[in-house]
């Protein structure tokens, strides 16, 4: 008997990478679990004949690993993969995330970053990627320059802010020096990047410099 194929783009991965996981049936998620299926039936047909007997996705979870690698198409990789989606699923509605902190002001800003990034032999540079009510998405260290210069384009600072759907950016550097007074090449790069943010629509709130324990806000200078 060959094996029923669906058409390309029908397909679970392709269809994923299309419409979104919210568009799968429960079928679809599990032949993506499954990853293949066998000589004669294709993932789909598998993951068809799995849910079937086991009474719907719901059944899955009560049904031990030697169980599930009895199913045909199914082994004891498969079912390992099986029970592993099936976990991450429960923790996700079990596991409460850890607040992101809020990073309204200048000093804010400067006590989630002075620790790590305030004392260090080289100049780094680095972005604070924001939500819509200023909460923390990530922080990503851009470039690592020499005891006196570090050179970042404004397309580095924003393409990961657009990438994840930040809604605003601060950026940050430390002067190893131990001054954190800001250099003429600071301002210039604050001001170029205060313009590529109004462009894309994602304003650069501010740029602090980091120096040991203290630091000084482009923000507070100009505002």
């Amino acid at each position: 008997m060959p094996t029923v194929h669906p058409s390309p783009s029908d397909r679970p991965r392709e269809k994923l990478e299309r419409a979104g996981a919210h568009a799968l049936g429960d079928n679809e998620l599990l032949a993506l679990v499954l990853g293949h299926g066998t000589a004669q039936l294709c993932a789909l047909a598998v993951a068809d004949r799995l849910l079937a007997s086991a009474g719907g996705v719901h059944g899955l979870a009560r049904l031990r690993p030697s169980q599930l690698a009895k199913h045909p198409g199914v082994g004891a990789a498969q079912a390992s993969r099986i029970r592993a989606a099936i976990e991450l699923g429960r923790r996700t509605l079990t596991t409460q995330p850890a607040p992101r902190p809020r990073l309204q002001t200048s000093r804010d800003l400067a006590r989630h970053l002075l620790p790590e990034y305030g004392t260090f032999p080289l100049e780094r540079f680095g972005v604070v990627l924001l939500d819509t009510k200023y909460r923390l998405l990530k922080t990503s260290l851009l470039s690592v320059g020499s005891l006196d210069a570090s050179v970042v384009h404004p397309r580095e600072v924003f393409q990961e802010a657009v990438t994840i759907g930040a809604a605003a950016v601060a950026v940050f550097h430390n002067h190893p020096s131990g001054d954190p007074t800001p250099s003429h090449d600071d301002r210039v790069l604050t001001y170029r990047l205060q313009q590529a943010g109004l462009l894309l629509g994602i304003p650069l709130v501010d740029h602090l410099i980091l120096a040991d324990t203290r630091y000084y806000s482009l923000r507070e200078d100009t505002g």
